[in-house]
């Protein structure tokens, strides 16, 4: 079914009217059979494009507003929020919003009814708007409060529109929301927190980790149990045809084959975790036999071969318990050999058995979703957005290098319906989507879904598509990570600064790699992913067709960060570091000139608003480095002398740092000093080498050991 224009209906009932008279529909749904005004309950999914949204946040139930009055007041006003434009003032609210329009409108009309005993909107002057303002203020911060009085605003604005839930006259007197909630806006507010580098590099490390390495074994231990289950299907349709003797006697010889087999290969009885069953359950044996995988080799029926009581019958009891005598058991019992975990040389997880194949494969999309969320800088909408066959390589328009690309939908700036977009990526994310893929293959063949993040389990799921539900599934990956291959004492996922578990959220990707590439783009994760890279990959990505924003969120963690650096700078100094290099003694000046007008104060380091004031000018030309960091001044900048063009950032790769004016060298820089350093001299004792590389080598060395020698006599 095509969904028709997007027009009004006209009808002359008003109750009849659908709720969704002119948003976009999506593909398959007609305006007919949309929610009516009357309905008690409004379904708005049919307009949400998004696939990240949960359905709950499109509904709305007026069968909870025990108010009559209140209830027609809400929905006059929700129909016109959702089908009234106001160009130069007010669009129309999206189906995402007005379950949040719903719950701010409903606690505005009880407010009104418990100060004057009925709703009546009649009687509302700007001394009860005064009071509402006073109690939103309550407890919460001001840019809450402003959201929150927009719904007041909101009644005199569409006044024309409304015919119950209207003000007749300009709440304040015209002042803004965010005036009357105290609430000013700063540019570079961003209450996203990033992730530490404590726990960002190990999450993604064991990310990558399970897509490279752990997915081929999933995978196979999948179709082990998929070929399992159809061999069982096939057994026992044959055994039905057969009289019940001949039924016994057929699988008690697959049975002791199966054992035969077992025993062939030096490999004990299947058994599950001893955290699954209770004790004491399955014959008396902990951790407790998995009957389970026994009966898909054998073909047996679970429930025909279980006597009343949940226990297998007598006949297979004696003969499994006989052989675990024998045997003895092995945990997950399945036959998918464990690839070898590099990093520790052993399989990386027991054998796998049917229910920790699932958790594996919850785990493996979880990964991926790290992956693709953080390698990339895409929102959670975009990632969620993407669909089966949505990456792509073709050539560089130089010709020289493959680009991975990626499709998918922009949704923020753009129509309720979002923009096809793409962006381009690096290696690892499109090894985690050819992983999803093929992590998805059971979803779309039983449900037909569309989406690469489904939700797994084909049996209880209410739903397809994870959505808000990925939120949940990265912190039980954190959770498992640590239970599964940490310990108490050195967990793989450490804890965050307050002591407890880091909660992830979707957000926090976005901006923590934001941030690494404005700052650190020489730092490393694990070894495998260079920042720079997918600085690169990034930077080409967003600024050509996706026009997502990150550039400018780029630029923003970049003053942030020069900002949070010089503040370590000035700490370090009231603390005794010293600096050297060219630039330390106007660097130091410029701390301790800032210092000197703080002393006065009682609480030097505390008065930091102060102090970002005065250290504004010098944070805005620091940029880190690994041997130095560099407080910019093109006039004098070594790296510029041969560059072709204006520069408005340094050149990092020509950073001469033990020459330029510009360098700055702290104790932090030692260790690649001391790398350096140990390298030039494995270089002097090549004999081959000719008197002038000698000679040069020496030369850097002596450099090299004389800004060591420096950094040492700062450290006191």
């Amino acid at each position: 079914m095509k969904a028709i224009a997007n027009l009004p209906i006209v009808t002359t009932d008003f109750d009849s009217r659908p709720v969704l008279a002119t948003a976009a529909l999506r593909p398959g749904f007609e305006r007919s059979s949309l929610s009516r005004y009357g309905d008690d309950r409004w379904d708005l999914n049919p307009a949400v494009f998004r696939e990240n949204v949960r359905s709950s946040d499109a509904t709305v139930d007026f069968s909870v507003v025990d108010d009559p009055k209140i209830a027609e007041a809400l929905r006059d006003y929700l129909y016109v929020r959702l089908n009234t434009d106001l160009p130069g003032c007010k669009l129309r609210a999206t189906p995402v919003n007005v379950r949040r329009l719903f719950r701010s409108a409903r606690s505005f009309f009880n407010f009104v009814k418990a100060a004057y005993g009925v709703f009546d909107l009649c009687r509302v002057d700007q001394a009860l708007l005064d009071d509402f303002a006073r109690f939103l203020r309550r407890g919460r911060r001001p840019v809450i409060v402003m959201q929150l009085l927009g719904i007041v605003f909101d009644l005199y604005i569409f006044r024309n529109q409304l015919t119950v839930a209207k003000l007749s006259f300009e709440p304040w007197d015209g002042r803004k929301p965010a005036e009357v909630a105290g609430y000013k806006f700063r540019a570079e507010e961003n209450r996203t927190p990033r992730i530490p580098e404590a726990i960002i590099k190990p999450l993604l490390a064991w990310s990558l980790k399970y897509v490279t390495v752990f997915a081929p074994d999933i995978f196979a231990a999948r179709k082990e149990l998929l070929a399992l289950e159809q061999q069982h299907k096939a057994l026992t349709a044959e055994d039905a045809l057969a009289p019940r003797n001949q039924r016994r006697t057929r699988r008690q010889a697959r049975l002791y084959a199966y054992l035969d087999e077992r025993r062939r290969q030096g490999r004990g009885i299947p058994i599950w975790p001893a955290r699954i069953g209770a004790p004491g359950s399955f014959s008396g044996f902990e951790p407790p036999l998995n009957w389970q995988l026994i009966y898909l080799h054998v073909g047996a029926d679970a429930n025909l071969q279980r006597s009343a009581g949940g226990q297998p019958n007598d006949e297979m009891r004696r003969i499994v318990e006989a052989a675990v005598g024998e045997l003895g058991t092995e945990l997950g019992g399945m036959d998918t050999e464990i690839s070898i975990d590099p990093d520790t040389g052993r399989p990386w997880r027991p054998r796998f058995d049917a229910r920790a194949l699932a958790i594996e494969e919850r785990m493996l999309q979880a990964a991926c979703y790290v992956v693709c969320a953080y390698l990339t800088g895409m929102r959670d909408s975009e990632v969620q957005a993407m669909r089966p066959g949505c990456l792509s390589v073709r050539r560089s328009e130089d010709g020289l290098i493959d680009r991975h690309r990626v499709k998918s939908v922009a949704y923020k700036g753009k129509e309720v319906r979002g923009e096809e977009a793409e962006w381009i990526t690096i290696t690892p994310v499109a090894t985690a989507i050819s992983v999803l893929e093929h992590l998805n293959v059971r979803s779309v063949q039983q449900r037909g879904t569309a989406t690469l993040w489904p939700v797994l389990s084909l049996a209880h799921a209410r739903k397809q598509a994870l959505a808000t539900d990925i939120v949940t599934r990265l912190n039980q990956f954190r959770d498992y990570l640590n239970e599964r291959f940490g310990t108490e004492a050195e967990p793989i996922i450490p804890p965050g600064p307050d002591g407890r578990p880091w909660q992830l959220t979707t957000r926090q990707f976005r901006r923590t790699i934001a941030w690494h590439i404005a700052n650190r783009p020489f730092g490393t994760i694990a070894g495998m992913i260079q920042y720079k890279h997918v600085s690169v990959a990034t930077f080409e990505g967003y600024a050509g067709s996706s026009r997502s924003g990150f550039l400018a969120e780029v630029e923003t963690e970049r003053r942030l960060g020069q900002m949070d650096d010089i503040l370590i700078y000035f700490d370090d100094r009231q603390l005794g570091s010293g600096l050297s290099g060219p630039a330390a003694v106007r660097i130091a000046k410029s701390l301790d000139g800032a210092a000197s007008q703080l002393k006065p104060l009682p609480g030097m380091i505390a008065d930091r608003g102060r102090l970002r004031v005065m250290l504004a000018d010098t944070a805005c030309t620091l940029h880190v480095g690994v041997l130095a960091d560099c407080f910019f001044d093109p006039a004098t900048a070594v790296c510029l002398r041969h560059a072709a063009g204006d520069q408005a950032s340094p050149m990092i790769s020509l950073c001469e740092p033990s020459r330029c004016p510009n360098a700055c060298i702290t104790v932090r820089h030692r260790p690649a000093w001391a790398g350096a350093a140990e390298n030039a001299r494995s270089v002097l004792k090549e004999k081959r080498l000719s008197e002038l590389q000698r000679l040069a080598v020496e030369q850097d060395l002596q450099r090299i050991e004389k800004v060591l020698s420096d950094i040492d006599v700062t450290r006191g």
